[in-house]
């Protein structure tokens, strides 16, 4: 499946880079078509830099690593064109509050996963991930050992969620899914599972799989046996 990047900032970087070093081939897009262009050059001929529309039009998977707001607006100027694509969220609904942090800027029982998923057309599937991290955590905390650390995702289709498992398992993180897009809420900013909500802190496969205290509805086979075959490759 070819993946397409939308917005190098903190995330967009970070997981381009990973995904180019772990041998996968990618499309960047970014409103600074000479900032895609100069970034692709540092990725070892595995990222293409294209633009926003042909970036959709090609990809299988579609990741836009902008704001939550702007990614609404992404969603309806292409809605027609992400149809029967797999769109990936990582967005969190959060804004400055004026006082050096961040304040989230839909009520609290609502969840950005779960607006955007609602703008997608027939046939598109959704998944929720990259959000239950802070972005600086993107670079520091991927690939660690000996015990790698959790990235959750949620997603209601399960051949879409293993796809974006996949990815997630070759950016440096062990994928662990929390259910459907209605329990999104809980991996996004303020969420009991996010980095930057009430947990606080990346947690171990097992430490996560605690917190969900029971065995997460499904998580990819695929991803996880890469997970662990590195781990066993790496030298003692």
């Amino acid at each position: 499946m070819k993946t397409a990047i939308i917005g190098l900032d903190q995330i967009g970087t970070h997981l381009s880079r990973s995904l180019a070093l772990a041998g996968e081939s990618i499309l960047i897009a970014d409103r600074d078509h000479r900032k895609s262009l100069a970034f692709a050059m540092q990725c070892n001929g595995r990222a293409r830099a294209v633009s926003v529309s042909e970036a959709i039009r090609r990809a299988d998977i579609v990741i836009p690593c902008i704001r939550f707001g702007a990614i609404q607006e992404l969603f309806e100027r292409y809605r027609e064109a992400l149809r029967g694509k797999i769109v990936v969220d990582p967005s969190n609904p959060v804004a400055p509050d004026g006082q050096g942090g961040v304040m989230k800027i839909l009520p609290d029982e609502e969840s950005a996963g779960q607006i955007l998923a609602a703008l997608m057309p027939p046939g598109t599937k959704f998944v929720k991930a990259f959000a239950s991290i802070r972005p600086e955590s993107m670079q520091a905390a991927a690939n660690r050992w000996p015990d790698p650390a959790v990235l959750f995702y949620a997603a209601d289709d399960l051949a879409a969620g293993d796809a974006v498992a996949y990815l997630i398992a070759l950016s440096g993180f062990v994928p662990l899914c929390v259910g459907g897009i209605d329990q999104s809420i809980r991996i996004e900013a303020f969420g009991d599972l996010s980095e930057s909500g009430a947990l606080g802190k990346l947690v171990s496969y097992w430490e996560g799989r605690a917190l969900l205290k029971a065995a997460p509805r499904y998580s990819s086979a695929c991803a996880v046996k890469e997970v662990r075959e590195m781990k066993e490759a790496k030298p003692v």
